[in-house]
This record gives structure tokens, sequence and C-alpha cells, in this order.
């Protein structure tokens, strides 16, 4: 470590002047900043998407709103976004990470410090001479830690890739929730649906009793008609209450998106009222790198770890700080004014021997550079597999829902006649019996069907990266 002190009894406006002059040279020489720039690593993507209408369009020319078309999901959803507590905590961490990308900044530049010292001070050297020395000053001062080879620029662009990872992060957070509230507003909806279906079947298998009842007891029919009319209206009733634990759950859950403790009743509308588009514009793989956020997110992370070898590279060469006082020093304050001083240093550290700390740090800094490098490119494989998944099971689950609706009809059709013949005598009652379980399957089937349509399309939208840039 070397120690380099400038101190000369020269005119104030010649200090100015070579001040001027090495702060000049010393910007030039500052230019340098030694390390690896960042480079995206090569990732090899795929030529398209799992097979899909691609379009000039891409889902970020897609709203939220304009794919949610339901008012109570929408009012549902702004709410989430505005009170949902980890929303708040990624706001509150990106307010976070705003000010360090600041306070990384600010080292780039020279600290201006001004101060005013006043003292008495009673000396009495051999305890028979007692002096008051006074003395007072005032002064400004300027220091400033030159970057000559990049170390403080290195860590600004650290500071502000993990601010640009952390607003990436609550992107992500706010497609999550968007989805989420989605996902579980339709479960509510089909949970209520498969509710009215059951309270229907119950009002069926009454009255299934009431006739088996009047059959049995007008000598049409056994005993045993009667006895299975209420086993079965008996195994419907233990349906609802099972069911409406479940919604009572979903309300739960949507109550803490909400970031509230009350339950929210939304969630008795119709599927009928439900908007699908017959696709969305998927785009090209590369759009995929650029609309997601939590990609985005890992590449921040990469890059503020490339700068982060930067700094522990740089670490290991001297350093150079540049210190200015100037101000009036006296020790009769009524003179303060009229005595000046200044003096301007220089100080040269260097590492020598440190038994290979700064070494190791820079080698860790390396490993963990490769974990990020790995980190990214699991989270674009990840991501591609989410986006291919997500389009063959929104167009699987269309065609599922269409086959769905010709099985309600036909178990609808084969009820009606099953009723029919039983009232006629053609049948006996197990075979209605089985002719009504189905049409009790096959509506709650559909009504599924109908909400996996619906989740899919939620599915699909948050896995090509839409729902947070508008």
């Amino acid at each position: 470590m070397s120690k380099l002190t400038i101190y000369r009894k020269v005119s104030f406006r010649k200090v100015v002047k070579y001040s001027l002059f090495i702060l000049a040279c010393l910007i030039l020489i500052s230019s340098c900043k030694i390390g690896k720039k960042y480079a995206r690593p090569e990732l090899d993507l795929p030529e398209r998407l799992e097979e899909m209408s691609i379009d000039s369009l891409t889902i970020d020319d897609m709203s939220w709103w304009e794919l949610y078309t339901d008012t109570v999901l929408q009012r549902l959803i702004k709410e989430a976004l505005e009170n949902n507590k980890d929303v708040l905590i990624a706001s509150a961490r990106l307010k976070q990470y705003m000010a360090a990308k600041r306070i990384a900044s600010a080292d780039l530049f020279p600290h201006i410090g001004a101060d005013f010292h006043s003292e008495k001070e009673m000396e009495n050297f051999g305890g028979d001479s007692e002096e008051i020395a006074p003395e007072s000053s005032i002064g400004a001062s300027l220091t400033w830690e030159l970057d000559l080879w990049g170390n403080i620029r290195w860590g600004r662009e650290a500071a502000i890739a993990n601010y640009l990872a952390t607003k990436e992060g609550q992107r992500a957070l706010q497609i999550s929730i968007v989805a989420e509230v989605a996902d579980v507003y339709y479960t509510l909806i089909a949970q209520y649906k498969e509710l009215d279906i059951i309270e229907q079947t119950i009002t069926a298998r009454k009255e299934g009793v009431r006739l088996a009842d009047l059959r049995f007891y007008g000598g049409l029919t056994s005993e045993t008609s009667l006895q299975q009319a209420e086993v079965e209206l008996a195994k419907t009733n233990t349906l609802k209450p099972a069911l409406e634990r479940k919604i009572r759950l979903s309300q739960n859950k949507l109550a803490l998106l909400l970031g509230t403790y009350k339950s929210d009743e939304s969630g008795k509308g119709s599927f009928d009222e439900q908007a699908i588009p017959e696709f969305l514009p998927a785009g090209l793989p590369a759009e995929l790198l650029e609309r997601r956020p939590d990609i985005r997110e890992a590449e921040q992370k990469l890059i503020a770890a490339n700068a982060a070898v930067g700094v522990a590279t740089t670490d290991r060469f001297p350093s150079l700080s540049l210190t200015t006082k100037f101000g009036r020093e006296n020790d009769d304050l009524d003179e303060l004014f009229k005595s000046p001083y200044w003096f301007v240093a220089g100080d040269v550290i260097a590492p020598i021997f440190q038994a290979g700390k700064l070494k190791a740090r820079q080698k860790e800094a390396e490993a963990l550079l490769e974990q990020e490098v790995y980190a990214y490119q699991r989270s674009v494989l990840k991501a591609f597999q989410e986006a291919n998944a997500a389009i063959v099971t929104f167009r699987k689950a269309r065609e599922v829902y269409q086959a769905q609706v010709k099985l309600e009809a036909a178990s609808r059709k084969y009820q009606k006649l099953a009723e029919l013949q039983y009232l006629n005598g053609v049948i006996n009652y197990l075979d209605l019996l089985d002719a009504q379980r189905s049409l009790l399957d096959a509506e709650i089937q559909l009504n599924n069907a109908k909400r996996d349509e619906l989740l899919s399309m939620v599915y699909l939208y948050k896995a090509l990266g839409g729902g947070w840039a508008n």
C-alpha cells in the first residue's frame, strides 16, 4: 500500500488550474473498464411453438380486460392488483432496489461536503502555566474515488440489473395474480353451477321417491324400487355438503388474493357470459423471450452476476482517491475569514498480499455467474415447455368440451325416454336410475369441461406472457 500526499504553498488560482488538469487526465484514464461485457448465452431456440396459428399480432396486443370481458371478473382483478399483499411487497421491494441503484450511481461522482468547527482548549504544561487556546475553522471538501478500472461502473451495472430483475419479478407476479383470480373465479362459477345441478337432481330424486311410493302402495312395483329411490336420494344428498365446503375454500382463496378478510360472493355468474377467443396469437419463439417477465428477470440476474465478476476482478487492482479541502482557519473568530488554507491529497491503495482472498472472490463470482447462465437457460426451457403444453391443452380442452356437449344431449334424451318407459311399465326402476345417473354425470362433466376450457385459456394467456404490459 502506498500513499501520496501533495501539499504546496501556491496561489489558490494555480491550485484550481492544476486540479482541473489532473481531473481531465484522470477522467480519460478512467474510461478503461476491465472485464467481460455481457452477451446473451446461446439458446438454440426452436423455429416455432407448438402447432398453432401464428399471426402478425402477439399476445402483447391483447390487454387482460380484453380477454376477460366479464365485468365482475375485471373488478376482482383490479382489486387484487391494488390490494394483494404479495403485490404490495413487490412494490416496496422495487423501491428498495431503485434506491440501491441510485446509491451505486452516486459513487461515480465527487462527494462535496462542508464543515464548521470551533473549540477552546485549556493547556497547562508543568501545572503552572495555564493557557486557553481557541481555534475556529470553516471549509469545504471534495472527495472522489476515480473509477480507473471500472470497479464502480461494474457495481452500478449490477445494481441496475438487480433493479430491473426486481421490476420484471413484479410484472411476473402481476401475471400470476391476474391468472389466479381468473382461475378461482371460473372455478367458483363451475362449483355454483354444479351445486345447482345437484340441487335440481335432489328435487328430481325426491319426486322419484314420491312416485316410487305411490306405485308401491298402488301395487304396481315392489318395495325394492322404493328403497332404491330412497338410497339414490340419500347418495345425492351427500354430494351437497362436500361441494359447499369446496365453495367456501375457493371463496377464502379469492379473499386472500384480494387482500381482504371478507369472502367475496362473486362467482355466481354464468359460463354463457364468458367469451373464449378462437385462438390466442402466440407469435414467434424469439418473441416469447421478450414477453415473459420471468425470462427477462432471469436474464437481468445473469447480467448482475456478470457485473459482479467485473467487480471482483477490478477489486484486485489499485484504487485512487482524490481529496481537496479549502476554507478559513484562525485562533481568533473575528479574523477567521482573513486566514485561508487549502490542501490537495491523493491516496493510492493497492492490495499486495491477502493470502489469495481477492482471487478466491473472483473465482466465487465466476462460479455464481455459471450458475446464473444455467438458471437462465432453464427458465427459457421451462417457458417453452409451459407455452407448448398450454397451446396443446387449449386446443384439446375445446375438443373435450364439444364432445361433452354431445354426451350431455344424448344423456338427457336417454333419461327422458327412460322416464316415459318406466311410467308405462316397459322398463324397471334400475334402468331409470341408470339413465338418471348418466345424466347427472354428463351434466357435471359438461360443467367441468366448460371450466377446463376457460382455465386453459387462462393458462395459455399466462404462458405466452400476457397480462401485465397494459
